[in-house]
């Protein structure tokens, strides 16, 4: 079994080279927020959370590592495995949300994560799970081929059949229920992973995870100079009201983190800082808002 201080020094390494990466464009520090959980309590541990705000590009991000421990594995850890409902869990993982200033810069998520639990009279069980997806709120070709792209070629050597795979579970993953619309773009998503084996799987997950700055940095340096409206800003935060209503009410990471006595801070840092909701609005046709819908937010084969 792969051991937690690997994928812990791992996982610290990668932060700290995607922070460097996005300092670098934004032009302002990350904040560095450590923290820890002392034991004694239903989760102990501890993390580092690394984060801007009102910077140059980014209005809002954070990129959050975390390593914890708890007496119970909440529900939202096994829907797939409920054979460990209830057992002993550690958990390991960063994970990253960049709000741009820019509407014609997307706002990006990443995760890469591994978790390991102990049934009761039972063996140790670990498995990996993430991925990155991208959300725009004007669309670029361009910019979803590369993102695309990217994600392929670095699932590739562990599989061709994982890039389409993950693509579609990333599809249906980020996906608003209630609102029957996607929430972006989509990416890849994988969880409950261990089918390669534990050197490989983690390996896998070392691709995904050093894989980001390729596919996100590229767009930001193409789009983050671009002019933009307060027209384009106020359609900018009525989509942001989706990533809060899918954050909120879909995403297992973040149910994880607030079920599981997580740290609120870090698990609500994914918000945007500004958001607008409108009743039953749709974009007139033929603008660009209104393409967005037609041309990016369906499922498309855009690798």
């Amino acid at each position: 079994m792969i051991s937690s201080a690997d994928v812990r020094s791992y996982l610290l390494g990668l932060q700290g080279r995607i922070i460097d990466a996005l300092a670098t464009e934004d032009g302002h520090a990350f904040l560095t927020d450590a923290w820890t959980r002392p034991a004694g309590g239903p989760l102990q541990g501890d993390g580092i959370s690394r984060l801007v705000e009102q910077g140059g590009v980014f209005e809002r991000g954070g990129c959050n590592f975390s390593h914890v421990q708890g007496t119970t594995l909440p529900p939202s850890a096994t829907q797939h495995r409920p054979e460990l409902a209830g057992a002993p869990f550690e958990a390991l993982g960063v994970s990253l949300v960049m709000h741009p200033r820019n509407p014609h810069v997307p706002t990006v998520h990443m995760n890469v994560r591994m978790l390991a639990a102990t049934p009761k009279g039972g063996a140790t069980v670990a498995w990996f799970g993430g991925g990155m997806d991208l959300t725009p709120y004007y669309g670029h070709e361009e910019d979803a081929v590369h993102f695309h792209r990217t994600c392929r070629d670095a699932l590739a050597p562990y599989g061709e059949q994982l890039y389409p795979r993950f693509k579609r579970w990333c599809d249906e993953y980020f996906f608003l229920k209630h609102r029957n619309e996607p929430r972006g773009i989509g990416g890849i998503f994988f969880d409950d992973f261990s089918e390669l084996g534990d050197e490989r799987s983690f390996a896998m997950l070392r691709s995904v995870g050093d894989a980001f700055v390729d596919a996100y940095r590229p767009i930001v340096q193409r789009r983050r100079g671009l002019e933009y409206t307060e027209r384009e800003r106020d359609f900018q935060a009525y989509r942001r009201g989706r990533y809060v209503e899918f954050n909120l009410v879909w995403d297992r990471g973040t149910h994880f983190g607030l079920h599981g006595g997580g740290r609120t801070e870090s698990i609500l840092m994914s918000m945007p800082p500004m958001a607008a909701w409108r009743y039953d609005w749709k974009p007139e046709a033929g603008t660009p808002e209104a393409r967005l819908y037609t041309d990016f937010l369906r499922p498309r084969d855009w690798a």
